[in-house]
């Protein structure tokens, strides 16, 4: 595990060191460190790692969570999830970032969401333009009328009421 990853105002305050085993639940503040097996539940302010031949089937709540070993379980973190080319995580993240290196296995679902401040809850959204938005022809004699109203010239094609030339993609 990189020593960039620690911030220097960061200190491992707990390690489930190797060869190690632990079930149960951890409470912290300040930065965890699993290089062996642990099961359960990890909660902390601060970060969690799991090291490369470290091993975790639990629930992990922090603000930073890096996984260089193995992780079975859900992921709720407030800052961001990184995983190391040696991580493998089988569970769900969430998190408002997730960076994650060439290699990995990411087993599970991840919704990374920015959380919304109370302005921004109490402004009108403008809903989004989805596929209900676009008018598509119900019957054959709608089909028929918007055809006739789109004259096509020689090397356009249009779709969905946008013409794109065909002669640039055979140059």
């Amino acid at each position: 595990m990189s020593d960039h990853l620690i911030e220097s105002d960061s200190f491992i305050n707990s390690i489930v060191g190797e060869g190690t085993s632990f079930q149960g639940e951890l409470k912290l503040n300040g930065l965890l460190r699993v290089d062996g097996d642990f099961s359960g539940t990890i909660r902390t302010s601060g970060k969690v790692l799991i090291g490369k031949s470290g091993r975790a089937e639990c629930t992990i709540r922090a603000n930073t969570v890096v996984i260089g070993g193995i992780v079975r379980g859900n992921i709720y973190a407030e800052e961001k999830v990184i995983v190391l080319s040696t991580g493998m995580m089988i569970g769900n993240i969430h998190s408002p970032r997730l960076i994650a290196e060439e290699g990995v296995i990411l087993n599970g679902n991840c919704l990374i969401k920015q959380e919304e401040s109370e302005s921004e809850l109490s402004e009108p959204v403008e809903q989004e333009q989805g596929f209900d938005a676009i008018k598509f022809p119900r019957t054959e004699v709608e089909k028929a009328r918007q055809d006739e109203s789109r004259a096509e010239e020689p090397g356009e094609e249009t779709v969905g009421g946008l013409k794109r030339e065909l002669s640039s993609w055979n140059r």
